[in-house]
């Protein structure tokens, strides 16, 4: 017995010794591609020596004696800092991320490659102005100079994932540029989603019902829905069944419905500055992750310093401050996309029905190569209206009838786009009235720019808007016949046409993704706004003081008051406060008493540390539910977010809305009192059993934790604790201080989509100027840069913005000076 107690001890201690050989093994490679940044090396595609000082923050300021060497350090800075993220967005953008992953990312490669997007970026590559295409060769040389050196000191393949992912990295060229900005279009848009999901109810509940459910953003400019099966004289029942969305993938670049590109921004004039200067204030509101979408940096441009937010494989900054110019970007909801249904000739599918009559589709074979697995090659068809998708991208196959097919026009979709220029005109302007001209040649993704000078403010929304005719029969808010004359594009409208607000009389101008303005279709701008709530709130902030401070910016920023949760409230509570007998403990009506009382004394403040966001969040969402799951059945699984306009609809019985409250399939006429109670108690249940304890003690934090998740590591067990970061936030989906929740899975309540960037600029001081990331600079996971910036963003902390090159220099982690190769 002693014998075989022995040898166990040794089998133990030797699988233990293996085990930590192993995983010293693997740390020593995996650290092999940690950065040096205090180094001194030669660098080919430089005219003269570049430093790059990476400040406490490890925020790299980059100087050089060209503009075209600033451009090479900072290729060099991204590639060094966010190599695995650059090759990502790449192949995404190429629709090649089967060659890695196999055929999980099929459907993500097939759509890729119907819309055209890598061969698009190519073609627009040869129609860059001379300077953008300096820019664009510059910053690939910096990158590739990064891979060269990887390559010759074999520095463990310059990431940690390409140990596990080992296909070969290709030379960064122009090209690739322009393709991830054409992707960031690709993942803020939401027009189709959002003319599928209107289709689709139409045919569950008819059009009179969808004013309800999908209201237009509130104002005059409502106009009446027609009854979509009849556009293509076909009963409802002749498209396919309504089945449940697919969940949505990590990977892919499709945003699900409510989840496109958000924003906060806004500015003051001197007259309303308490120092003088002009403010401005700007959060972008992308998907979480890890590392952020954001790298921050600091470019030594010939017409001046430039700091801010980039995107790892573009060499403009898209959000940040000059010395005496700032901007910042929100998403515009500029309607830039429409479906529409073809008609194939039943004697010949490659054709397609034209207003001159049937038309050959253009065809191109196009072969997707797939790990593991024999290729597949896609047969990609285009239309007079853009290209042909397949049923299964964006559940077109629902709103499809029998004999046609369906094509998607957008703005984003043409090789004539110098939207890249548009940017480094941006970084190089001085101000508003240069930053206004920068703009002309912007094509996609639109984007509301809010800019300032010394005295100046000013927004302007950047991006083609599509030229349609006044008689479309949906206006472009659902698919329509491709092969009807005035519901085809005539072209794109003149820049000018595009909304604009330049020095406003109050002094302040700002968007946080609401209705930018009224005008009668097709100049409408848009039909779907990301925003009718927040824009409440700011509302509010702004006139409740007569200047403002960088403090006060700071404040509305970081603001978890949800203006939705005060409107509502009364509103579905109406008949349940404080009215029923006193019930003993333990019993569901007490525990509803008990839940009313917090509400009842709570302010709307979406505070981590309280308990009243999380039953608020949970009886809004399981009320939406029981409204609409009898009349949609399984499509109500699309609606993942609560739309309040819709429950104060209903609730007011605006139009009749109230006949939401009765469930079709019983025999009695609920009422909305009922259907309220009954979702609180549903609620409460929910509470009990995913999260448990006295509701008094509930945290919203808890279960409103931001997922900075990192996309494929995230998902291997063991690993996943190391890459993803996950921090309890304050906030909520209708909060300027914006965490929008998931809506899906075991906890819906998890924070995916916010303000991955926080930057605020006082020009009355511009180095007091601040800014701040969700995670940090490194993606690489060992680095202690990996997510230190994440802390300080999860409490609302900032860090310094500053041109100065002394304060960069001072306490830098490391300086990198490249030096020409003879």
């Amino acid at each position: 017995m002693a014998a075989l107690f022995r040898w166990t001890v040794r089998v133990v201690a030797a699988v233990l010794i293996l085990a930590g050989v192993a995983l010293a093994f693997v740390y020593y490679l995996a650290a092999r591609s940690l950065p040096e940044y205090d180094a001194t090396r030669p660098a080919r595609g430089i005219s003269a020596p570049v430093e790059i000082v990476r400040n406490h923050a490890n925020v790299p300021h980059i100087f050089g004696e060209t503009d075209d060497d600033v451009f090479f350090g900072l290729g060099y800075a991204h590639a060094q800092d966010r190599l695995w993220q650059m090759i990502m967005l790449r192949r995404t953008a190429q629709g090649r991320l089967s060659e890695v992953f196999g055929e999980r990312t099929l459907r993500i490669d097939d759509l890729m490659r119907r819309l055209d997007i890598y061969p698009l970026a190519q073609q627009a590559a040869t129609m860059q102005t001379p300077e953008t295409t300096a820019m664009l060769r510059a910053y690939a040389r910096g990158v590739n100079a990064w891979l060269d050196r990887v390559n010759d000191e074999a520095l463990g393949r310059g990431a940690p994932e390409l140990f596990m992912f080992s296909n070969d990295v290709s030379p960064w060229v122009a090209a690739d540029s322009i393709a991830v900005m054409k992707l960031m279009g690709v993942q803020m848009a939401s027009h189709v989603q959002a003319e599928v999901l209107r289709a689709r109810v139409t045919l569950a509940v008819g059009a009179d019902r969808l004013v309800d459910i999908l209201p237009d953003a509130p104002g005059s400019g409502v106009a009446a829905m027609p009854d979509y099966a009849s556009l293509f004289d076909a009963a409802p029942n002749r498209f396919a069944a309504l089945s449940p969305l697919p969940a949505p993938d990590p990977l892919s670049p499709v945003a699900p419905y409510g989840l496109g590109g958000a924003s906060n921004a806004w500015a003051a004039a001197p007259a309303r500055s308490a120092a003088g200067g002009t403010l401005l204030a700007n959060d972008p509101h992308l998907g979480f992750s890890a590392p952020s979408v954001w790298y921050l940096a600091r470019l030594e441009l010939q017409t001046g310093g430039v700091i801010g937010g980039t995107i790892p494989g573009m060499p403009v900054m898209l959000a940040g401050r000059g010395a005496g110019f700032g901007w910042g970007l929100t998403s515009s909801y500029l309607d830039d996309q429409d479906v529409f249904i073809e008609k194939l000739n039943p004697d010949d599918p490659g054709e397609v029905l034209t207003p001159e009559g049937f038309k050959p589709m253009e065809s191109r074979a196009s072969i997707i190569r797939v790990k593991d697995q024999p290729p597949v090659t896609i047969n990609m068809q285009w239309t007079e209206n853009g290209p042909v998708l397949p049923g299964q991208h964006y559940a077109l196959s629902t709103i499809t009838p029998p004999g046609h097919v369906t094509s998607l026009g957008w703005t984003l979709l043409t090789a004539r786009d110098r939207s890249m220029g548009a940017g480094l005109a941006l970084m190089r302007a001085r101000s508003v009235e240069e930053g206004l001209a920068a703009g002309a040649d912007f094509v996609a993704p639109s984007q509301n720019v809010t800019m300032v000078d010394a005295e100046r403010i000013a927004m302007k929304t950047f991006g083609r808007m599509p030229r349609r005719d006044a008689d479309h029969a949906t206006e472009g808010r659902m698919p329509s016949p491709g092969w009807e004359t005035q519901n085809r594009w005539r072209g794109t409208e003149a820049y000018a046409a595009n909304p604009e607000f330049v020095a406003p009389s109050g002094g302040i101008v700002g968007n946080t993704n609401n209705k930018l303005l009224e005008r009668p279709f097709p100049l409408h701008v848009s039909r779907d706004w990301g925003d009718t709530q927040r824009v409440q709130r700011w509302q509010r902030l702004m006139q409740a003081r007569e200047v403002h401070t960088r403090e006060s910016f700071i404040e509305a920023q970081l603001d978890p008051v949800s203006v939705t949760a005060r409107n509502l409230l009364p509103l579905v509570g109406a008949d349940l406060w404080f009215t029923g007998e006193p019930a003993p403990e333990g019993t569901p009506e007490r525990l509803r008493q008990r839940a009313l009382d917090l509400l009842a004394d709570w302010n709307g403040e979406m505070n981590e540390h309280l308990p009243e966001p999380l039953i608020y969040m949970a009886w809004m969402r399981a009320l939406q539910d029981r409204l609409i799951r009898d009349e949609l059945g399984p499509l109500a699984n699309a609606f993942s977010h609560v739309n309040p306009v819709f429950i104060e609809r209903v609730f007011r019985d605006v139009d009749g809305a109230s006949r939401w409250c009765d469930v079709v399939q019983s025999a009695p006429v609920e009422t909305c009192t009922e259907i309220s109670r009954q979702a609180l108690d549903e609620a409460l249940i929910w509470i009990g059993e995913a999260v448990g304890g006295e509701i008094e003690a509930l945290r919203w934090g808890d279960l409103h934790q931001a997922t900075h998740d990192h996309a494929v590591l995230g998902e291997v067990p063991v690993l996943r604790w190391f890459v993803n970061i996950r921090q309890s936030t304050s906030g909520g989906d209708n909060t300027l201080n914006r965490g929008l929740t998931s809506g899906r899975g075991a906890n819906p309540f998890l924070n995916i989509h916010g303000p991955g960037y926080r930057g605020v600029y006082d020009f009355a001081d511009p180095d007091s100027s601040l800014f701040i990331t969700s995670t940090g600079q490194s993606g690489h996971f060992l680095s202690r840069h990996y997510d230190d910036l994440g802390a300080l963003w999860r409490r609302g902390e900032y860090v310094p913005m500053s041109l100065d090159p002394a304060l960069a220099r001072a306490a830098a982690v490391g300086v990198t000076r490249l030096l020409p190769m003879e």
